[in-house]
């Protein structure tokens, strides 16, 4: 069971890196392209919202990797 915990443990911290890196790299692509006067402003709301889900998906899994306090 604990030799599953850690795959799992593992699995996560991979993902983690993952979206890590795809948030790191939209970010990057949003500024430059609020930079363009002739950007499309529907791509660019989609890339934020995008943005923001990535952020939420990643709090999530960070939380997962912390240890229950048992009260």
């Amino acid at each position: 069971m604990e030799e599953m915990e850690e795959q799992e443990r593992i699995a996560i911290m991979q993902r983690l890196e993952e979206l890590r890196v795809e948030h790191r790299d939209l970010d990057d692509i949003i500024q430059r392209l609020g930079m363009d006067p002739m950007v499309d402003q529907l791509q660019l709301r989609r890339m934020k919202k995008r943005k923001l889900n990535l952020k939420d998906m990643i709090g999530r899994l960070e939380s997962k990797l912390i240890p229950d306090i048992e009260a």
